[in-house]
């Protein structure tokens, strides 16, 4: 073996395929029982290893040299196997540089609060010192600082979560609330499933530079292929690395007026790019194991609804899917961030006199005209992008295929 990532239950991992596109080399998962972690490294049977949770500790007498930073933190996350003897290094915390600087988040001189204070804590703290910053408080459940007593520190200007808080499955919970951080110029988080957290999403919304853990986790594997290889890698391939992983696991989310065409226009551009499609009313009539017409007819309009808001928190936590929404997702404000966190939310605009309203329960109801004005700026509120879907299918794909790039 040359190289590969070894942990104790490693499940699904980027990391072969992020190793593959930045080095061309083979990269295997090593899922290995603590017994065993000793034995492997002892054989020393590979050229170099990356190494996960609950190893990172583990590993450190057994390798030969540790580099200072990583012995500092008490942690390493890669070895390489030079001539016989195992050099150890911590790579994360390039990574956790890496998503700052990209970020745009400036640390020099600030106050930055980090959260949690664990391992992954350590390497913020360590990245936090080498890009200057003033100050550094760390948040744990007990201790001087814990969340009980945050706002003696409402005046952080920077904010790193390294908890596991909002990772999937437990999508749309954080830590904290950035209402209560009314000073904050950069916020970070080194969760990278979904791509945008509930801490992320709130960022954005505040116009705050921020990012979620998707360039850290590519990031620090560039820096340990090139020290597996002893060759220099260029930061585009990393850009390059990161564009495709996004673009896979991203969603792309259609929404717009009932019967403008969301469910063709899904199906036919998830066969275009690989995706999985996954459409929303369906997925609430397989669950309720009624129509939709009869779930109006049996709980009404806010009965669906809930039913609705209820299949859009499972299918948002999907990745890498194209998800056609029913025409009135927009009407329930909390529908919108289950969709963005992992999803390009685009508009399908079709003309009122296009649209049919058989079989639609709201459609029959309420003149298209008048739907429209109700809905007009919900739907410009959750979009990303608006697109014409007036003219032919092949065209309306390229238009979207555009704006996804």
């Amino acid at each position: 073996m040359e190289y590969g990532l070894l942990g104790e239950k490693l499940g699904h991992s980027f990391s072969p395929q992020i190793h593959r596109a930045l080095a061309g080399y083979e990269y295997v998962l090593l899922p290995t029982p603590p017994e065993e972690v000793e034995p492997l490294l002892r054989r020393r049977e590979f050229r170099g290893l990356n190494v996960t949770i609950p190893y990172k500790q583990v590993v450190i007498p057994l390798c030969d040299e540790v580099e200072p930073r990583a012995a500092a933190i008490g942690a390493v996350n890669t070895i390489v196997n030079r001539n016989g003897r195992l050099m150890g290094y911590n790579t994360d915390i390039d990574g956790l540089i890496y998503l700052a600087c990209r970020a745009g988040v400036d640390m020099a001189g600030k106050k930055v609060v980090i959260l949690g204070s664990g391992g992954t804590s350590h390497t913020a703290q360590a990245a936090a010192k080498a890009l200057g910053a003033g100050e550094i408080v760390v948040i744990s459940r007990k201790g001087a600082d814990n969340y009980q007593n945050l706002s003696r520190h409402a005046d952080a200007q920077v904010l790193i979560n390294t908890t596991p808080v909002g990772m999937y499955p437990h999508c749309g919970q954080a830590a904290v609330d950035l209402s209560n951080f009314p000073q904050l110029t950069g916020v970070l988080d080194v969760v990278y499933n979904p791509l945008h957290t509930a801490l992320i999403l709130a960022a954005e919304e505040r116009g705050i530079p921020c990012s979620g853990g998707l360039p850290m986790l590519v990031a620090q594997a560039w820096r340990a292929a090139e020290l597996f290889t002893g060759e220099s890698i260029p930061e585009s391939r990393v850009e390059d690395v990161l564009g495709a992983l996004t673009a896979a696991q991203q969603n792309v989310v259609l929404i717009g007026m009932p019967g403008c065409g969301k469910t063709t226009v899904g199906q036919a551009l998830a066969q275009r790019l690989g995706k999985d499609f996954v459409d929303v009313d369906e997925e609430i009539v397989r669950e309720a194991g009624l129509s939709i017409p009869e779930i109006f007819a049996r709980e009404g309009e806010a009965g669906f609804r809930c039913r609705e808001s209820q299949a859009v928190r499972e299918v948002g936590c999907r990745t890498g899917c194209v998800i056609s929404t029913g025409g009135g997702v927009v009407t329930r404000p909390e529908n919108r961030d289950p969709l963005r966190q992992n999803g390009k939310i685009i508009h399908l605009l079709r003309d009122l006199s296009l649209l049919p309203s058989a079989g639609r329960p709201i459609s029959q109801q309420t003149p298209a005209e008048e739907l429209w004005r109700q809905r007009k700026a919900l739907y410009a509120a959750f979009a990303d992008a608006v697109i014409d879907n007036n003219g032919p299918l092949d065209h309306t794909l390229a238009q979207i295929e555009r704006v996804l790039k």
